[in-house]
């Protein structure tokens, strides 16, 4: 093998599965990387710029050419993976080819041959160089996933998963977020990524802490990043004005009722989608007290996990309440804690007036038996909420005065 069509046609025998072209030569390359995958009967280009993703389909006939023009022009460098290889081909200043293979350790990759049989794929893709991942210690430099590190990974991409399963179903090109409690903000910037890069949406999107050095450094990220319309401010989820109509809510373990004031904010604004991991449920550990039911709260690692599973259940309850379909679903957090329960809301305002009235009572009949009285019910029903016959509608939902 002499030359770059004869090193790529080397590799194009062996079916790769991906392959990524990188790395730009000085001059006009119009993106900074070119991800390469098939797609049943044809193959898909996605061609990444600093803040977009172009989507390109050709046949599997042109893919041969199309990377040997791109290596003999524009790119210096490919990579390209089978199922038990990896081969790295690249060009040095002087234009000598350089060329090895290395056993692939990646899981996780589409298998390429006529069957189709397919492996997962994530959303959050190896091989594209996601600078919030690399400064976690997730990705590596060049994009590819540490072997270490693959757990993180994988919990990541399954919190994506959940935002993407609603984006997808709605004509989302504007989206106007809220982060409450956002912490060092991994998380946010992941998200950021994904809806303006993969999504091609607009976004503004402003992440909420208590702590000063947290929101200075997050800001600091954020420029680096050149992610233009995310910034952070300090501030508490109590009594937040927010500058915009906000369309989503986010909250990843907001401590205790932290994460009551920041659903109450949601269903005060109409957010249009919450997404909230809810952390150290304390409260109704406080006040349960049952004569009917006391052997949930004579053990005291019983009691705690029972008075989390209910503060979680009434929450989907009050939502629904609220004039949202709700879910519970299981999301395995990134401390490997038995806190993994995620609360999806998409507002519904069609939903009827009969099931949301079940939804409340089914809640208060909790309560009652329990004795307790949940940060989130006293804000939206308030103090005359027991005594009400019908729910409010969405339309008119509880006034936010903070």
């Amino acid at each position: 093998m002499n030359s770059i069509s004869d090193y790529i046609s080397h590799i194009m025998e062996a079916r790769p599965t991906k392959i990524v072209i990188s790395k730009p030569a000085p001059g006009d390359a119009p993106f900074r990387k070119i991800v390469i995958d098939r797609k049943g009967d044809y193959v898909q280009l996605s061609k990444y710029t600093d803040k977009q993703v172009f989507h390109e389909n050709i046949p599997v006939s042109r893919l041969l050419p199309a990377c040997c023009d791109y290596l003999g022009n524009s790119y210096l460098q490919l990579h390209a993976w089978t199922e038990d290889t990896e081969y790295s081909l690249a060009l040095s200043k002087k234009r000598k080819i350089l060329f090895h293979t290395a056993p692939n350790r990646s899981p996780a990759r589409i298998v390429w041959n006529p069957a189709h049989n397919r492996k997962k794929q994530y959303l959050l893709e190896e091989g594209e160089v996601i600078e919030p991942l690399v400064d976690m210690g997730i990705f590596t430099r060049d994009g590819k996933v540490v072997t270490s590190m693959y757990d993180k990974y994988r919990q990541i991409n399954r919190f994506i998963e959940m935002i993407d399963d609603v984006i997808k179903k709605q004509d989302c090109r504007h989206l106007n977020i809220i982060d409450f409690g956002c912490g060092k903000s991994y998380l946010t910037f992941i998200v950021y990524h994904y809806l303006t890069v993969l999504k091609n949406i607009t976004v503004n999107m402003i992440g909420l802490d208590l702590k000063e050095d947290v929101i200075r450094k997050c800001n600091e990220a954020a420029r680096k990043y050149r992610y233009d319309h995310l910034s952070f401010q300090l501030g508490d989820i109590n009594g937040f004005h927010c500058p915009f109509d906000v369309d989503m809510v986010i909250t990843l373990h907001a401590c205790d009722t932290a994460t009551d004031y920041a659903l109450y904010n949601a269903v005060s604004w109409k957010a249009k989608m919450i997404f909230s991991v809810p952390c150290c449920q304390h409260e109704l550990n406080r006040q349960i007290s049952t004569d009917t039911f006391s052997l949930f709260t004579r053990y005291g690692i019983v009691s705690e996990r029972f008075c989390a599973l209910m503060t979680d259940a009434i929450r989907g309850n009050l939502l629904e309440y609220s004039g949202y379909s709700t879910q519970l679903l299981e999301f395995v957090d990134l401390s490997h804690t038995p806190k993994n329960i995620l609360i999806r809301a998409v507002l519904s305002p069609g939903k009827p007036d009969s099931v949301r009235r079940k939804a409340l009572e089914e809640a208060r009949r909790v309560m009652e038996e329990y004795h307790v009285s949940p940060t989130l019910y006293r804000l939206l029903c308030g103090e005359q909420a027991a005594s009400a016959e019908s729910p409010k509608s969405p339309s008119d939902g509880p006034d936010h005065t903070s």
